[in-house]
């Protein structure tokens, strides 16, 4: 990527599509900024500002640079399970994911309830209940409009669709891991979008010119940021437990399909990757905004996924102040869903993920890996930000 003023950049190597540059230059030029933009090296294309950007700011966010997907990320546990010990088809451990975690625009019949589960299960309940009771405070329920509280509740430990994923994997040793990715589900959604609203309505009352119109900000201070940011508190948390929860049926439908206890290892990562907190760097305390990018302080574990044929990589940051301290989080696509449509046909997605358990159908095509960014050549564009600690590669894959 060409220099930029205010742009600290981990692309040697990794195309940039010119449209991404544009938005990393408009973001630059921001009059709110506390320092550079670091950019990552799964950069690309995103709403307002790109995917693979972390931004810090002085007294105010930008909502749609935290995005409307609130707290997604990424869970991963090592088990004790070993690949030799797993079937031959993996067909059934799939359909049985399946059915224990509902996918796309599916949801629970009831709300979950894991409290029979054991001391795991109670805590999960614990910190549902806290969760609910925190809800119903946020001061930003009253712009939000009518809600299906049914709904909020019963998407909790459900996947949702597009990049989401629920993934069996193999590390270096031949250990299985499980990991997936998710997010806020539709409240999540919701609260971003109305934040966006509310922010173009302050530019617009502050006669603010903008590059772009989703780059207004939310001013501290402001009623409209102090709902903001506590709806943005209770989404990252509400996207923590979704992806445990999700991790809990996971566990227990391995049991399941394989008749034995399938126990975790104490190595467990659940980090957000589209989220924005209060950070110091460089002396100040600032706000940092991570759209597509993942907190990697020194020897803060964290996950990079590749695409459903391809490695993905448990790493340990390397705390780089340049970088905020953040890595990568994927391999980032390197075209749209629609041009991954027009450009790949079902047997390239058979043959991109020979040798996976997972949909091979129309409705997962825009998913291929040839669709996403070489990973290795990501993962060498950061060696400055990150440790790799795991290298694993999946053999099961549940998409949205």
């Amino acid at each position: 990527m060409e220099l930029m003023k205010n742009v600290q950049a981990w692309t040697e190597g990794v195309e940039v599509e010119w449209d991404a540059m544009q938005q990393i230059r408009n973001i630059a030029g921001l009059p709110i900024l506390a320092g550079h933009v670091a950019v990552m090296p799964d950069v690309h294309l995103g709403k307002g500002a790109t995917v693979g950007t972390v931004i810090p700011t002085r007294s105010a966010i930008i909502p749609a640079a935290v995005g409307v997907d609130i707290g997604c990320g990424m869970c991963a546990v090592r088990t004790e399970l070993r690949g030799d010990a797993l079937p031959d088809s993996l067909a059934k451990v799939r359909s049985t994911i399946e059915a224990a975690v509902p996918v796309g625009f599916d949801l629970h019949a009831k709300e979950p309830n894991p409290t029979n589960e054991g001391p795991h299960g109670r805590d999960l309940r614990a910190r549902m209940q806290a969760l609910y009771s925190r809800f119903e405070q946020l001061g930003i329920l009253a712009v939000l409009g009518r809600l299906d509280a049914r709904r909020i509740w019963r998407q909790l430990g459900t996947l949702g669709g597009g990049n989401h994923f629920i993934e069996l994997c193999l590390d270096e040793g031949g250990v299985v891991w499980v990991m997936l990715h998710s997010g806020s589900r539709n409240i999540g959604k919701t609260i971003g979008e109305a934040a966006i609203g509310m922010a173009r309505e302050a530019a617009h009352r502050a006669g603010i010119g903008l590059p772009d119109k989703d780059l207004a900000w939310l001013n501290e201070g402001t009623p409209e940021f102090a709902q903001y940011v506590e709806a943005l508190q209770w989404a990252q948390d509400y996207a923590a437990l979704n992806r445990e929860l999700m991790l809990f049926r996971v566990m227990n439908a391995l049991r399941d399909t394989l008749g034995a206890e399938v126990a975790a290892t104490t190595q467990v990562v659940n980090c957000h990757h589209n989220y924005a907190t209060v950070e110091d760097h460089f002396g100040s305390k600032v706000w940092i905004t991570r759209k597509g990018a993942v907190s990697a302080r020194e020897g803060q574990l964290g996950i990079i996924p590749g695409s459903m044929g391809t490695r993905s990589y448990i790493v340990r940051g390397k705390g780089n102040p340049l970088a905020y301290c953040s890595c990568s989080h994927g391999a980032g696509r390197r075209m749209s869903r629609g041009a991954a449509k027009r450009l790949f046909d079902l047997e390239a997605l058979a043959s991109q993920t020979r040798g996976v358990e997972c949909r091979k159908d129309a409705g997962v095509l825009d998913e291929i890996p040839g669709a996403y960014k070489d990973i290795d050549t990501v993962m060498a564009a950061q060696a400055e930000l990150v440790d790799v600690v795991h290298t694993l590669k999946q053999v099961l894959c549940v998409k949205g």
